[in-house]
């Protein structure tokens, strides 16, 4: 009967009990909540954050993402990559990240922006003078290549995240990676979305988890970030791409297949519709 009782409890269906209780916990948590007082103190916390990351010029760090997608069979499963990124203010930033169907690195030295597919051996390159802030634009709305993190590295974080949020809430504490952080959640018309920001001094986001709540299946994108360093804690970076001899070139928009999900994912709209 003890046998009996342990598989029982490890079943995914008496997982799907424990969810049920910890995410009714959860909602009288939040429906307690005083919404003016907390929906100000969150703005602060992230302002505190939008200040530091402002501060800091060099900026170094590793990250895990999930990307939370819907099969065409109405299943959610989380597709997981992880890589680093280093920037330089104004205008030098590098990225690489490599997951089960994909291997790439983005590089922009101040004058060139450089894509690379390294599995696929492509890559293309096209002249992108500007701040950090333009090229991470360029890249998401001209190419659809959006840089992990991308909110988080803008110039002024604060003006970029709450622009259109529609509720805030301040959630308490919580430990990511071993590091004490203040939980924060805000609402908008398209996404939820949600950071836990660490205590003390170094006020750097430890996740940030976004959830599009008009797409059925509400998929989420989470990136955990570790390995944070600033100034002289970041090696030299030469923000020089590692394109091999014998890589093809394209032109960015021919890039588009380099990194795309297997046919089985797909985004499902909220009216039913693929």
């Amino acid at each position: 009967m003890r046998y009996a009782v342990r598989r029982v409890t490890s079943s995914p269906t008496a997982w799907a009990l424990v969810l049920a209780t910890a995410a009714a916990i959860a909602a009288a948590r939040l429906s307690s909540a005083g919404p003016d007082a907390t929906a100000e103190n969150a703005k602060k916390l992230v302002k505190s954050m939008s200040d530091y990351l402002a501060s800091q010029k060099v900026i170094a760090f590793d990250f895990d993402t999930n990307l939370e997608v819907v099969s065409r069979q109405g299943q959610k499963v989380g597709l997981a990559s992880s890589g680093s990124l280093t920037l330089n203010r104004p205008d030098k930033i590098r990225a690489d990240r490599k997951g089960g169907f994909a291997n790439v690195e983005f590089v922009s030295d101040g004058k060139t922006m450089t894509l690379l597919g390294k599995d696929a051996n492509l890559y293309a390159q096209v002249a992108a003078p500007g701040t950090i802030d333009q090229v991470v634009d360029e890249l998401r709305d001209k190419y659809h290549r959006p840089v992990p993190a991308a909110d988080l590295l803008m110039s002024n974080v604060y003006d970029q995240l709450i622009s259109q949020v529609t509720d805030a809430k301040d959630l308490g504490s919580g430990v990511i990676g071993g590091v004490e952080c203040d939980h924060v959640a805000f609402r908008t018309k398209d996404v939820d979305w949600q950071l836990w920001i660490a205590q003390g001094n170094r006020r750097y986001p430890c996740r940030y988890a976004i959830t599009s709540t008009q797409v059925a299946g509400a998929p989420q994108y989470t990136i955990d970030i570790k390995g944070w360093r600033t100034g002289s804690e970041v090696g030299t970076d030469r923000f020089t791409a590692n394109v091999p001899p014998d890589a093809k070139k394209l032109t960015p928009g021919d890039l588009r297949d380099f990194d795309d999900l297997p046919g089985i994912f797909a985004i499902k709209k909220g009216n039913g519709g693929h």
